[in-house]
């Protein structure tokens, strides 16, 4: 995908086995007002982080990103910062769908898009169906996005499928509950990265961050170069996951 700026220099490389890595991009509106900006302008200045930390992920071998880039609660902003982040997410297509294809970038949306400006839903539809067949790199963004209402809407789905007949009650477990998940094609998510400072994971991804790593930094989403972001993959490289186990010594 194209960057915004040139990367910084550096021969890390990362040792311990990182296939998903997840994003809540807090701070855009907090490094518009530092900046005596109007809150769109720090979405704008987001969009362009989002084209190097994809650069980023996928030349140390990551497969899947996701990034959690509008809520189902964020429909409670303003209607001109709404317009405005959508306005930027269409330009953010049009301008990277080439660098896409040519890096073999598959494009995922997660969450019900149906409520989306009639634009932004046809810039969507566009970039999956360009990219559909692409295998290198998976590009997850999730847009009117809830943790909940994609449990619920799980949940539904499959008890659809025993009330038809196709599925039986017993057939219910873990494995089969993702099936019925937006990221049912993804690895798990290894680590989650929320910049701004905040500790919360604000409804993003309940199931798929069960077993995760968490990071959170003071750093706004527009400063979170290429740099900060390996900062944070350093400190995800001196993490021992042990997923419920016990530490070999």
């Amino acid at each position: 995908m194209g960057r915004s700026k040139p990367e910084p220099k550096n021969d890390f490389r990362l040792s311990q086995s990182l296939a998903h890595v997840a994003f809540i991009m807090d701070g855009n509106g907090r490094w518009a007002k530092k900046h005596l900006l109007p809150r769109h302008l720090g979405h704008k200045e987001g969009c362009l982080r989002i084209s190097e930390i994809a650069q980023a992920c996928e030349e140390l071998g990551i497969k899947a990103m996701t990034l959690y880039a509008f809520s189902t609660e964020n429909w409670k902003r303003p209607k001109d910062e709404i317009d405005h982040l959508f306005q930027y997410l269409d330009d953010f297509f049009e301008r990277e769908i080439d660098h896409m294809m040519r890096d073999g970038v598959r494009v995922m949306i997660s969450g019900d898009v149906s409520r989306l400006p009639a634009k932004s839903q046809k810039t969507i539809s566009k970039a999956i169906d360009l990219t559909h067949n692409n295998e290198k790199f998976v590009f997850n963004i999730c847009l009117n996005y809830g943790g909940r209402a994609e449990l619920l809407r799980a949940t539904k789905a499959f008890s659809l499928d025993v009330l038809e007949g196709r599925k039986k009650i017993d057939d219910l477990d873990e494995k089969t509950f993702t099936t019925y998940l937006y990221t049912a094609s993804l690895p798990e998510v290894d680590l989650l990265i929320r910049t701004s400072g905040e500790q919360r994971t604000s409804n993003f991804l309940p199931w798929q961050l069960a077993y995760s790593e968490f990071i959170f930094t003071p750093t706004y989403w527009p400063d979170f170069t290429k740099a900060e972001f390996i900062k944070c993959l350093i400190e995800f490289e001196s993490r021992s996951r042990r997923f419920g186990g016990i530490k070999n010594e």
